[in-house]
């Protein structure tokens, strides 16, 4: 055992660590990050269109009657959050080159604008305008591959063209703001032609080319071994001291903001709760199974406060017992520990993996809504999985089950654990 563990820690681990550290990784995990403000709030305004509130009620009705312009901020923000999460990816990648990061998102935007076809709708009279319009569906989840290929198309330009020094420098003594923005009108030209070029002159449709590549994989993430691999994959990388929901984040978020923006679309427009499309967005995830944070902790920590007699453990649990409330878990997995803990290794991958299968159920059943906002994952877990699925108190109902489900998975291990323990503190004790 203690061989295991050691290819583990001076193997394994390090592998996975300089996996996790990728900066293309970590720059979409970024861009996606920096919209999720933008995503949170905007997502609010699908409850405050579609109130659960009795359809009697005179606020019901206010509130319906006006969805069309209460919604305006969630079509601005979340609705066309590729938009947003491209300059972000773009200003990380830059920046991970030494890059000016400002230029480098800014480019980056305009790269995926490029891949874009306006619409001519001036022949269209009942419009009451004229010229070209963008497709504001194209600036969604759905465009969101499409950014992330030309952000890192972009970005290796302006990184080439800076080498290289195949660009425009000026003398010391102008303003820094102005030098850089002259030495990105070369990479800023070159990505111009070349997007421009393939989607204008060679008729390249981006959008159609992606979709088809990826529209399997969010099929596939949306299905209950796609979540149950997610499940293990997260708690696999976490095992290592390795925060396996950035690493599985990073590469599943998109996909999650495609699942979530679907349900969020059929809300919008009045769709049923049970008819939504989408089980599996991240929002299923955080409120059904990371409860108290990745390997669904919560209950742990309950337990550790509970039903520990080590001081050790009791201490610790009543240390981590408040911040697992909020789903802040690191405390309890550095603290315990939990990461390379292979006593506390079982019930740390499984116990997720069954909350998911019974909320899969659940939600598959039409027991609970499915969930259509991202509510802030400090909240504690009934509330948010209530403000997840747009007010549904069955889905509160359900999380509370969940935390009892994680309390008697962990239990015989955490006894086991509590037995270690106490043992040696009975040992360390001064004789009297």
């Amino acid at each position: 055992m203690d061989a295991f563990q050691k290819f583990l820690e001076d193997k394994l681990g390090p592998a996975m660590s300089k996996f996790g550290s990728n900066r293309y990784l970590l720059a979409v995990r970024d861009g996606v990050i920096a919209a999720l403000p933008l995503i949170i709030v905007g997502s609010f305004f699908l409850i405050i269109a579609n109130p659960p509130l009795p359809q009697s009620w005179g606020l019901y009705q206010f509130l319906t009657a006006n969805a069309a312009t209460i919604l305006l901020p969630y079509r601005v923000t979340m609705y066309i959050m590729s938009l947003y999460a491209v300059f972000g990816m773009g200003n990380s990648l830059a920046r991970s080159y030494d890059l000016d990061g400002l230029s480098g998102g800014v480019m980056s935007v305009m790269a995926f604008l490029l891949t874009i076809k306006p619409v001519n709708v001036s022949a269209d009279a009942n419009a009451g305008i004229a010229g070209f319009v963008l497709p504001m569906s194209s600036l969604g989840s759905a465009g969101l591959f499409v950014g992330i290929i030309v952000t890192f198309i972009a970005i290796n330009i302006f990184r080439l063209t800076q080498s290289s020094r195949f660009h425009i420098t000026m003398p010391e003594q102008v303003p820094p703001s102005v030098s850089r923005s002259f030495e990105a009108l070369t990479p800023t030209l070159l990505v111009m032609l070349l997007i421009g070029s393939i989607t204008y002159f060679l008729g390249f449709n981006w959008s159609g080319a992606i979709t088809a590549i990826v529209t399997p994989l969010v099929t596939a993430t949306d299905t209950l071994p796609g979540v149950l691999l997610v499940c293990f994959l997260t708690c696999f990388f976490w095992f290592f001291g390795i925060h396996g929901a950035s690493i599985v984040g990073s590469i599943a978020r998109p996909l999650w903001l495609t699942l979530l923006e679907q349900n969020a679309n059929a809300a919008a427009s009045g769709v049923a709760g049970t008819a939504l499309p989408a089980i599996g967005p991240e929002p299923f995830y955080q409120w059904f199974i990371w409860i108290g944070g990745a390997g669904c902790t919560i209950g742990l920590a309950i337990l550790l406060v509970s039903v520990c007699k080590s001081k050790y453990l009791k201490d610790l649990g009543r240390i981590c017992v408040a911040p697992a409330l909020f789903n802040i878990n690191e405390p309890l997995m550095f603290g315990a520990p939990v990461v390379l803990n292979l006593t506390l290794a079982i019930p740390f991958v499984l116990t997720p993996m069954i909350c998911a299968i019974i909320a899969w159920v659940a939600t598959s059943l039409g027991l609970v809504s499915r969930v259509i906002i991202t509510a802030p994952w400090t909240l504690p877990g009934p509330i948010g999985a209530y403000l997840a699925t747009g007010g549904d108190w069955r889905a509160a109902v359900l999380c509370c089950i969940l935390i009892a489900v994680s309390a008697v998975c962990y239990l015989p291990f955490v006894k086991i654990y509590d037995k270690q323990f106490l043992a040696q503190e009975q040992v360390e004790e001064p004789q009297e």
